[in-house]
């Protein structure tokens, strides 16, 4: 077999070990592996490349970025922001038919600003609303879809982790990436507040009523967030305005979350130990990955799959959208089976080096930009999407009496939502580059 043959051959066999269950990780590790043996004709090179790529990956100063951004969404929880993000934006919606399944909505998006992480946004807004949307007799699978819907909220609304690992593959500047997240992050919030206030038309059932609160208390609760506002307007506003790098942003960002945990009593000896473990977990968890990925994709680098496929792509003489479209159509349909993170790594290097031959009518920059907020969102999608959709099963684990049917079903709004807004950014990308500096 031929080197490409060889590159191609990978795919069925990484799929084969993933469907299998062999962590995502150690599936690309090992594919990369003895694929290397069998181009190379020898362990040699596999060997020495296991030492290099281990050093190269790990020493990049941009990943240290991850585990301040985690550890930032850690002591947000521990200082009580998700509560207080809830309770505000509950005081002005609440009593609004589906009022508080869309508060949740708004306090996920507001604790995404926080907290680069999709399923620890799930986690933790569900425990604070799912509660409230019982207590006020909305539906268990109305109430479990929109909490898996806001969590996704995490990794768009920047900062946010996948954001930060889809720079590195490409190259590109973080902090231009969070500026162009910030519009579709909010278009995401809206377009899930306008499915729900669907729904609840629909299914006039599926949604209680409450009482208004005086506008006095719904001012204590709006004051009470400025945490949040801080926090966030210091990182993204600081990386933005050039003060500091986006790494030193998550430094102070982490360093910020946790003197206010601090200050309200949610931050002691324990919980800090308990903080720093989570966090380790969750960082060697992604680090692993991406180690693996870095594995895979050099071996897939020196097989020459990806400049094939470009070429190939080129040569067949379909319009750029089109190419676009079938790609974004892909990432629906794979999210449906595999993790954010994975798929970010897995498919970028295959697909980036198509899109970036591909002529946009706009430069370089702006296309890998646009394109990285493009796969962002629907890879997002995939979170929320049946039958493997991450945050459905971590919402659904906090509520055992909903049967998960239930909520497939009421999913499907949001990521109709999601679809509509993907058809939108697509079609005119000066929705996502706007506020990008040239």
């Amino acid at each position: 077999m031929s080197s490409l043959e060889i590159g191609i051959a990978s795919f069925p066999a990484l799929m084969v070990l993933i469907f299998l269950r062999v962590p995502i990780g150690l599936a690309m590790f090992l594919v990369g592996l003895f694929g290397l043996i069998l181009v190379t004709d020898g362990t040699n090179v596999a060997f020495s490349r296991l030492k290099n790529e281990t050093f190269t990956t790990f020493s990049s100063y941009s990943l240290s970025i991850v585990p301040m951004f985690l550890l930032m969404g850690h002591f947000a929880t521990l200082g009580g922001m998700s509560t207080a993000l809830f309770k505000a934006a509950e005081g002005f919606l609440g009593h609004r038919k589906g009022g508080v399944a869309m508060a949740s909505i708004g306090a996920c998006a507001g604790f995404g600003a926080i907290c680069g992480s999709s399923l620890a946004t799930a986690a933790t807004m569900g425990r604070v609303a799912l509660p409230e949307l019982k207590r006020y007799g909305y539906a268990g699978g109305f109430s479990t879809a929109t909490l898996a819907a806001g969590g996704t909220l995490g990794i768009l609304i920047p900062p946010s982790v996948v954001l930060v690992i889809y720079a590195i593959l490409t190259e590109q500047n973080i902090a231009k990436l969070f500026i162009a997240a910030f519009i579709p992050g909010i278009l995401a919030a809206l377009g899930y507040i306008i499915a729900i206030s669907i729904y609840v038309r629909l299914y006039p059932e599926s949604a209680g009523t409450r009482e208004p609160i005086p506008m006095s208390e719904r001012m204590r609760n709006l004051l009470a967030v400025w945490p949040v506002l801080l926090v966030f307007g210091l990182v993204v506003g600081g990386i933005y305005a050039g003060w500091f790098t986006p790494t030193e942003g998550a430094a102070i960002g982490a360093a910020g979350t946790g003197l206010i945990a601090l200050l309200n009593g949610g931050l002691n000896w324990s919980t800090l130990i308990e903080s720093f473990t989570v966090t380790a977990r969750s960082t060697a968890m992604i680090f692993f990955i991406v180690l693996g990925a870095a594995f895979y994709n050099g071996f897939l680098a020196l097989t020459q799959v990806p400049q094939e496929l470009s070429n190939w792509v080129v040569d067949l003489g379909l319009s750029p959208w089109m190419v676009l479209s079938l790609i974004l159509v892909f990432y629906l349909i794979f999210g449906c089976l595999m993790d954010s993170l994975s798929m970010i790594l897995l498919t970028i290097p295959i697909f980036f080096p198509v899109i970036s031959v591909l002529d946009f009518g706009m430069s370089a920059e702006h296309v890998a930009i646009w394109f990285g907020i493009l796969v962002l969102i629907v890879v997002e999608v995939g979170l929320i999407t049946p039958p493997v959709g991450m945050n459905l099963f971590i919402i659904n684990a906090m509520d055992r009496s909903t049967r998960m049917i239930d909520t497939y079903k009421a999913v499907l709004f949001f990521v109709g939502s999601d679809i509509i807004r993907v058809v939108i950014l697509v079609m005119f990308p000066i929705i996502t580059l706007f506020l990008v500096p040239n």
